[in-house]
């Protein structure tokens, strides 16, 4: 009778256990089941890589995030994919600029051209920098990188906003592809889409142009397209409340081919630095290029005194990242919608 009740017992004891690890795992498979990641929201992941902000680097992103630099946020019953890099951390080897930003696992060449599509708002820009520095509290959200030659950049869109302001800019650059095997030369030449081109700088290191009148708010939902056909790139921006911007720009063509066509924008703003190259008579033509967008922020702790474009003289708190969230030493975007595909023939 004893030995049967132990038995018994025994079953027990073996049923009951069975139940709690299947409550167990069946509470992990529920667990896992409300987290949402990227790729819920925006479905192209998997046609992306991503290097984040502290200097990792992930090719799979599906079901993939990663906290503080690239994860989820729900604001009014909307998912965002945020994208956030502090001021200095490990970077690209051909950048001094920190990014959480995806690259486009697809190549091509502007003659077959691609299109990238986003539906974005800028949440936070480095509050700290030298404002006589072009680059100073501004991030890259989308651009056009070149694998090949010099790997240069047809197209940078960014967003920047002075301390203090309420309003920022939205401007694109075009980077020369520059003749011959020397890039040291190379520069870019800036646009405003609304507000401010990146030529408009502060007088001193802590004085700021006048707010744009028809800038961008931090928080303002703006959009871009980047279709490439055949060739000639094609750009739109759209936001509510401001019209609707386009641009045409060939890729296969130079512009900037002698010294006649370099615009003055370059003088004033290069002169400092002794960037005068020409570009390449033939531009970006057969050359793998590739999409990327995310924050690729442009602030950075290297000396003005060396280089009054690009380094901002901005706080990094010796790399300590906990530190530059803290402080504003940091880029933060949103993305609610975005799309990579095939270039288009564009319908007007």
């Amino acid at each position: 009778m004893k030995k049967q009740l132990l038995t018994i017992l025994t079953l027990l004891v073996i049923v009951a256990c069975k139940e709690n690890s299947k409550s167990i795992s069946e509470a992990k498979q529920d667990t896992e089941k409300t987290i949402t990641y990227p790729s819920d929201v925006i479905p192209f992941m998997d046609e992306w890589k991503i290097l984040l902000g502290d200097g990792t680097f992930n090719d799979s992103l599906v079901n993939f995030s990663k906290e503080d630099f690239f994860y989820v946020e729900t604001k009014d019953e909307t998912d965002w994919v945020v994208y956030k890099s502090p001021n200095s951390g490990i970077t690209s080897r051909t950048s001094s600029n920190t990014r959480t930003e995806l690259g486009q696992k697809k190549h091509w060449t502007p003659e077959i051209g691609g299109k990238l599509t986003g539906t974005l708002k800028v949440q936070h820009v480095s509050t700290s920098g030298d404002a006589r520095v072009a680059a100073s509290y501004s991030v890259v959200v989308g651009q056009i990188h070149s694998d090949e030659g010099h790997e240069n950049e047809p197209i940078k869109i960014f967003y920047k906003k002075f301390p203090g302001h309420t309003k920022g800019s939205v401007f694109w650059n075009y980077e020369i592809n520059t003749d011959g095997e020397d890039n040291s030369a190379r520069w870019d030449f800036s646009t405003a889409v609304w507000g401010y081109d990146m030529s408009v700088v502060g007088e001193t290191p802590d004085t700021y142009p006048e707010e744009p009148k028809d800038g961008i708010a931090l928080g303002k939902e703006f959009s871009y397209e980047i279709n490439v056909h055949k060739g000639i790139m094609y750009l739109t921006f759209t936001s509510k409340g401001h019209e609707t911007i386009k641009f045409t720009k060939n890729l296969v063509k130079s512009d900037f081919a002698t010294k006649e066509n370099i615009p003055d924008q370059i003088w004033s703003l290069y002169a400092s630095i002794g960037r005068d190259g020409i570009e390449r008579d033939s531009a970006y033509a057969g050359e793998l290029n590739y999409f990327k967008q995310g924050a690729y922020n442009q602030t950075n702790g290297k000396s003005p005194d060396d280089n009054i474009v690009w380094y901002t003289g901005s706080d990094t708190y010796n790399g300590d990242i906990a530190k530059q969230y803290a402080n504003g030493s940091y880029a933060e975007v949103w993305f609610k919608e975005a799309t990579v595909g095939e270039g288009t023939r564009p319908t007007e």
